[in-house]
């Protein structure tokens, strides 16, 4: 089982450090978040937590996640970045693929994309993109992600898009890895139609334990399953677990059919966002010593 390590709120001078600390120690992965702007004025209940609000405010340190995963990956040679979640919704199809399929290919294909559609309205109507029929939207992105990725001239037609023959040459030898969000029917339904794994929000264990199940019936009767994808390689689960953690929690996760675990272990070890870097890598040791590297 991988882990991962988060960059929500961390100072930015800090990100391309932290990489190569977890590169050093074996994590598996950089997961970065993704945020548009900050709107004063909240339309829409925020969906992961308990009252609705937001866990950052205006001035919590932000990058744009594919310039943020390109800086690392260039200070690196292993490690995987997974911009995690993007909103597809408010962005276009076509320019979003040509970031992306940048980052793969000038870091050989060390680039994860998590895929989210978006919650706040405000973040479609300021980049001219309606809020209505945006899961729908989305699924005609993807199918533009899949269609291009194949390489040479395309064309589509769709509710939401159209556009005679293109190339966006050159594509990644293989497609990019998208791990869909969600953790609604239609989002496990999405991620088992077009994902190479599923990654979750904060998710407690007997949630995670139903995702996965369904999940698997749902990959089973699109001719995949949890143990093959399509490709050879198991369907990613990869999850920010509520309940479980520590030698027996991790190994509970595993068996459940969880391949990645998203930690922060200077917030496992009492330090914030903001604390120093060195407090950070000195619980980013600890924790591989104890899980990853005993």
């Amino acid at each position: 089982m991988d882990y991962s390590i988060p960059i929500a709120f961390t100072p930015l001078d800090q990100l391309v450090p932290l990489a190569q600390a977890a590169e050093r120690l074996g994590f598996a992965r950089i997961t970065l978040p993704d945020s548009l702007f900050y709107p004063r004025k909240q339309e829409l209940d925020y969906p992961y937590t308990a009252d609705g609000s937001r866990m950052w405010d205006e001035n919590t340190p932000w990058v744009e996640p594919f310039v943020g995963a390109m800086a690392m990956l260039q200070a690196t040679e292993t490690i995987r970045m997974c911009p995690s979640v993007v909103k597809f919704g408010p962005r276009q199809p076509l320019l979003l693929y040509r970031q992306a399929a940048s980052v793969a290919l000038l870091s050989g294909g060390r680039l994860d994309l998590g895929v989210g559609i978006g919650w706040d309205p405000n973040e479609f109507a300021w980049c001219g993109v309606p809020f209505a029929k945006r899961g729908a939207r989305v699924d005609e992105m993807l199918d533009i992600f899949r269609i291009a990725g194949e390489g040479g001239f395309f064309t589509f037609s769709g509710e939401h898009f159209e556009f005679d023959e293109m190339s966006l040459a050159p594509v990644p030898e293989k497609p990019i890895p998208l791990y869909i969000g969600g953790h609604t029917k239609k989002a496990l339904s999405r991620a088992a139609r077009v994902g190479s794994g599923w990654t979750s929000a904060m998710i407690e264990f007997d949630d995670l334990k139903e995702v996965i199940a369904t999940l698997g019936s749902n990959l089973e009767e699109r001719g995949r399953s949890l143990a093959d994808r399509g490709d050879g390689e198991p369907f990613a689960i990869q999850v920010v677990s509520m309940d479980k953690y520590g030698s027996k929690g991790f190994a509970e996760l595993g068996d459940a059919g969880v391949t990645d675990v998203i930690v922060m272990p200077w917030m496992m070890s009492g330090h914030g966002f903001d604390s120093p870097l060195e407090a950070k890598v000195e619980a980013m040791e600890k924790f591989s010593e104890k899980y990853i590297r005993p």
